[in-house]
């Protein structure tokens, strides 16, 4: 058996599945859905086989040493637990590729000076304070940070293979320190502070902006970006469409933008949609409404 799934069995105890003897071929693991607070080291040295190990939403408060001689483990998901740090076990596992610690108790980036072959951290829905303890993740490409408590971008240089950045929900005011990001194409900073639309003139391979629900009074500093497809910038403070034909009308990959909910809407009033179809022949959708011309 290289698969097995146990969803939703009200499991407590890893012990009556007697998973020693699968350790020769079992693969994939997924025990998400279920109330296990307790991982046995003994249960688990054996399985060293396992590439994905899925323990979503459990009770899981602490990892111990169980997990320390996965040395195939590509996949690890403990979202939705009650991890309040990211286990010092994940040293060990150095084939380790994606992991997800969404919601839980996490209050600090921690422990992953190891973990070189990751190339996908998701983190949303924690307690982080500050962006750090990144330097030694080379070779990421995705880094989702949503819904926790950072007020500042930083600590970001190395990470040069950055290919998605996501922080929305958080208390950043201001958009900096991406210069060296120069492989990023999604930036998701959606429901922050955000007072201005700047720092991304490196970024040359942006292809999607999310800076809905903001602060943002004008459409500008935007111009280089000629790989970008969506611009979301709906619910900001921008007063009309003034804009649009110099700093959006020759970025022909646009085929998005989002604008609804700025004042610009209500003072343009039916001619809206329209204004934006003429500054922008080269979009597809304005809104979530399709566009025909």
């Amino acid at each position: 058996m290289d698969e097995l799934e146990l969803v939703h069995a009200r499991l407590s105890s890893l012990a009556p599945l007697r998973l020693q003897r699968f350790a020769g071929h079992l693969k994939r693991l997924c025990l998400r859905q279920n109330v296990v607070s307790f991982l046995d080291p003994e249960v688990f040295c054996q399985l060293q086989k396992l590439e994905e190990l899925d323990l979503y939403d459990n009770k899981i408060k602490t990892v111990g040493d169980a997990l320390d001689q996965l040395s195939s483990l590509t996949i690890l998901d403990l979202s939705f637990n009650m991890l309040r740090s990211i286990p010092d076990s994940i040293a060990h596992l150095r084939s380790l590729r994606t992991v997800f610690f969404v919601q839980n108790r996490i209050t600090k980036i921690t422990d992953l000076e190891a973990s070189v072959s990751l190339t996908s951290l998701e983190l949303g829905g924690n307690r982080i304070r500050r962006i750090e303890g990144l330097d030694a993740l080379v070779n990421l490409e995705e880094l989702w940070l949503g819904k926790n408590k950072l007020s500042k971008l930083e600590n970001l240089d190395n990470l040069k293979k950055l290919k998605i950045l996501s922080l929305q929900s958080n208390r950043i005011t201001k958009i900096e320190n991406l210069e060296k990001l120069e492989n990023l194409e999604d930036l998701y900073l959606s429901h922050n502070g955000v007072e201005r639309i700047e720092g991304l003139e490196h970024n040359k391979k942006l292809k999607t902006l999310d800076l809905g629900t903001n602060f943002i009074p004008a459409i500008e500093n935007i111009s280089h970006s000629t790989s970008l497809e969506e611009l979301w910038l709906n619910n900001n403070k921008i007063p009309d469409l003034n804009a649009l034909d110099r700093q959006l009308r020759h970025l022909a990959s646009l085929e998005t933008i989002y604008l609804e909910g700025n004042p610009c809407q209500q003072s343009e009033g039916a001619n809206y949609r329209r204004k934006i179809m003429l500054s922008l022949p080269q979009v597809k959708q304005i809104d979530a409404t399709c566009v025909f011309m």
